[in-house]
């Protein structure tokens, strides 16, 4: 049993850390989800704000740094697991800037900006978001950490034999 481990660890210098890469753009693929439902909502002009305007911008930068984090978690990069939870973070306060106010929101003619149905849905693809974030922030962790020990260790092996060559 722990050859097996031995073996998949060594094996990590060659592969990539897919797994943390594909939810990493699963969580952009929810996020384009949400800001494309309000986006496409037609109440009247409540959106016409510079809260709109601000919410693109923030999509946009969200949507490039999740796509550089998947890439540098792609590689093992232990640095990336830090953007990737304070993007999960961020995404979690969304949920009480758009989706919360919007659905408290009633318009002049007694109708509400957004309906139940419409929030939930939000809620759920923000929530989505976050959690496979936060998930590829945490196995990436992991295996970044796993993958330096091993490092460590064949070094350590390697200076090992090195020294006893020497004094052979």
């Amino acid at each position: 049993m722990n050859e097996d481990r031995l073996i998949r660890r060594d094996r990590m210098r060659f592969i990539k850390n897919s797994i943390c890469s594909r939810l990493t753009i699963l969580a952009i693929v929810f996020d384009v989800l949400y800001f494309v439902n309000i986006y496409q909502s037609d109440v009247g002009t409540y959106y016409y704000t510079y809260m709109i305007g601000i919410s693109v911008v923030y999509n946009l930068i969200f949507m490039l740094a999740a796509f550089l984090s998947s890439e540098g978690v792609k590689n093992y990069m232990k640095n990336y697991t830090y953007p990737l939870i304070i993007l999960g973070v961020i995404q979690i306060a969304r949920i009480f800037i758009f989706p919360m106010k919007a659905h408290s929101a009633v318009l002049n003619d007694g109708m509400r900006v957004m309906s139940d149905g419409q929030f939930t849905y939000q809620v759920v693809l923000l929530i989505l978001s976050a959690i496979c974030l936060v998930a590829a922030a945490v196995v990436n962790y992991i295996k970044c950490s796993a993958l330096q020990a091993h490092m460590k260790m064949l070094e350590e092996q390697s200076a090992a034999g090195a020294t006893a060559q020497k004094s052979a």
